[in-house]
C-alpha cells in the first residue's frame, strides 16, 4: 500500500512534457477558476493589507469601484491573452515565461476583486465576453511567432500602464488601499513589457497598436457601467 502510493507520489513529481490538448484541457480549467473560482495566486501579500479603511462620498465611493472593476476586467483580459499564447508559443522558454506573467497577473485579479468586495460592489457581467475575446487574440498572436506573440505583450502592457496612470489620477486622495493595488500593478505590467521586449519582442505595426487602442476604449467604457 505504501509502495504504491510512494510510485504514484513519484511519478506526479516527474516533469512532463505536455501536449496540445494537456495545455488546452489546463487552459479550460483556468478560464474556469479566472472567470468562476479563485483565482491561484503566488506568493506575494496584497500590497493593501494593513491599510485602513478610510472614509469616502458615496460618489467617491462608487467611481472608485468602477474604476477598480475596469482594472479587474483588464487582468481577465490580462490572464486569457497570456493563456492563449502559451498555449501557442513555439519556444517553451517563451512558454515559461508567459505562465509566469499570468501567474503574477492571477494576484492583481485577486487584489481587484478583493477590493471590489471592500467597496460593496462587483466584477463585469460581461467578463466572459472579454475572456474569450482576448483568449483567441493571444493565441493567434502566438501562431504567429513568438517574436510578434512578445511584442503584443510589451504593446499590451504599456498600454495598461497608460490606463493605470489614469485611474491614480483619478483615485480619491485618502483612499491608499486602491492606490497601492494600482501602483504595484503599474510596477508589474512595467517588469512584463521588459521581459517581453528583452526576450526578442517586435514592435507592432501601427494599424494594430491602433486596433488595441480602439478596442481598449471600448472595453473600459462598457465595464465601467455593466
Amino acid at each position: 500500500m505504501y509502495l504504491g502510493a510512494l510510485i504514484l507520489y513519484l511519478w506526479a513529481m516527474e516533469p512532463r512534457d505536455y501536449t496540445s490538448a494537456d495545455r488546452l484541457l489546463m487552459g479550460i480549467d483556468q478560464a474556469m477558476r479566472t472567470l468562476f473560482g479563485r483565482p491561484q495566486v503566488t506568493e506575494r501579500r496584497n500590497p493593501a493589507v494593513g491599510i485602513p479603511e478610510v472614509e469616502m462620498s458615496a460618489q467617491e465611493r462608487d467611481h472608485t469601484a468602477r474604476l477598480m472593476r475596469i482594472n479587474h476586467t483588464g487582468e481577465i483580459c490580462a490572464q486569457a491573452l497570456y493563456q492563449g499564447q502559451a498555449l501557442t508559443a513555439r519556444l517553451p522558454e517563451v512558454r515559461g515565461s508567459m505562465e509566469r506573467a499570468a501567474d503574477e497577473e492571477n494576484d492583481h485579479l485577486d487584489w481587484c476583486e478583493t477590493r471590489l468586495a471592500e467597496l460593496g460592489s462587483r466584477t463585469s457581467f460581461l467578463n466572459p465576453f472579454w475572456y474569450a475575446g482576448s483568449f483567441a487574440i493571444g493565441a493567434a498572436a502566438g501562431l504567429a511567432g513568438d517574436k510578434w506573440s512578445l511584442g503584443f505583450v510589451a504593446a499590451t502592457e504599456h498600454q495598461v500602464g497608460a490606463h493605470l496612470d489614469g485611474h491614480l489620477a483619478q483615485l480619491p486622495a485618502q483612499d491608499e488601499k486602491s492606490r497601492a493595488i494600482l501602483e504595484q500593478m503599474k510596477v508589474d505590467e512595467a517588469h512584463h513589457a521588459t521581459v517581453a521586449l528583452e526576450s526578442g519582442g517586435a514592435k507592432l505595426p501601427k494599424p494594430i497598436q491602433f486596433a488595441m487602442t480602439l478596442t481598449s476604449k471600448v472595453m473600459t467604457r462598457t465595464v465601467y457601467w455593466i
